[in-house]
């Protein structure tokens, strides 16, 4: 419980962001000066093409290979099975290559967060780096003979790298990174929102009910309707930017289809809910689908 207050007040150091905001400006930044090809490239990393984020999926890599590789350096010690040696410091390898894959979809994830979420990201990724290079210099000394030594720094990494994995639990289930933002009450029936006068093509605008937070556009005489927050982390869509079959939200630049919701450009990777939505005497009635 102590470590645990420790990475606590850790996080909720100001002085963290001195430091994130200049190095997730900069990730963005490299995106972003290689034109569409770099669009295309962080929506790979974001997971647009999954339908879910990444990271979490190669996260999986490294942590189960290192936890096995320990495991192995037990049994081959207990049983002094040379073959299980080899083995560990192959699960080793393993977890290093997995670990540049989960380094670069999370260092993406990371740039389009802030506040306490790009803090609490750069303590985790921070922690990762120091498992990952633990293993690394592991991996060495046991090529060189020094295996004794390169058990302790394996088994140090997992210790790390477990920290770190703490602090990945809190961004997803206290700072909902990755989670869909989107979600919400929708009417199981038809409930009017606004009037039809409200919206003239070529506009967006919010509207509300009792039942509904939603994003109407009106677009080449077609009406749509999606839920108003994006999914990515909760953005105003109706702020951003309507572009020809598609608005942009305007906190991290995700884009969505109106006609559907799907994922045109990151870092939103879950659909926007789309309502079904119709005119009658006058007014603009949505409901769920």
């Amino acid at each position: 419980m102590e470590n645990i207050s420790a990475l606590s007040r850790l996080v909720d150091q100001p002085v963290l962001d001195t430091i994130a905001e200049p190095v997730s400006k900069s990730v963005r930044g490299a995106y972003e000066s290689l034109g569409d090809s770099g669009r295309e490239i962080k929506n790979a990393m974001h997971g647009v093409w999954l339908g879910h984020p990444l990271h979490p999926a190669l996260v999986a890599v490294p942590i189960g290979a290192w936890t096995t590789a320990v495991a192995l350096d037990v049994a081959a010690e207990t049983s002094r099975d040379r073959g299980l040696s080899r083995a560990a410091d192959f699960a080793i390898a393993v977890g290093l290559v997995g670990a540049v894959g989960s380094a670069m979809t999370g260092l993406t994830d990371w740039s389009e967060t802030s506040r306490q979420a790009r803090r609490t990201g750069l303590v985790h990724g921070l922690m990762n780096v120091a498992a990952t290079s633990l293993f690394a210099v592991s991996y060495l000394l046991r090529k060189n003979g020094s295996r004794a030594a390169g058990q302790v720094c394996s088994a140090t990494g997992l210790a790390v790298a477990s920290a770190a994995g703490y602090l990945g639990g809190t961004l997803v289930y206290d700072h909902r990174i990755g989670v869909t933002h989107a979600t919400g009450e929708q009417p199981e029936e038809y409930e009017a929102i606004a009037a039809s006068s409200d919206l003239a093509d070529g506009t967006m605008i919010r509207a509300r009910g009792a039942d509904a937070d939603v994003l109407l556009v009106r677009q080449h005489d077609r009406l749509c309707a999606l839920a108003h927050s994006c999914s990515h982390l909760g953005g105003p869509l109706s702020e951003g930017t309507l572009k020809d079959g598609s608005v942009v939200c305007p906190w991290h630049g995700s884009e969505f289809g109106l006609d559907d919701g799907h994922v045109i450009n990151g870092p939103a990777t879950q659909a926007q809910p789309v309502l079904c939505a119709r005119e009658r005497n006058a007014r603009i009635e949505v409901k769920q689908r």
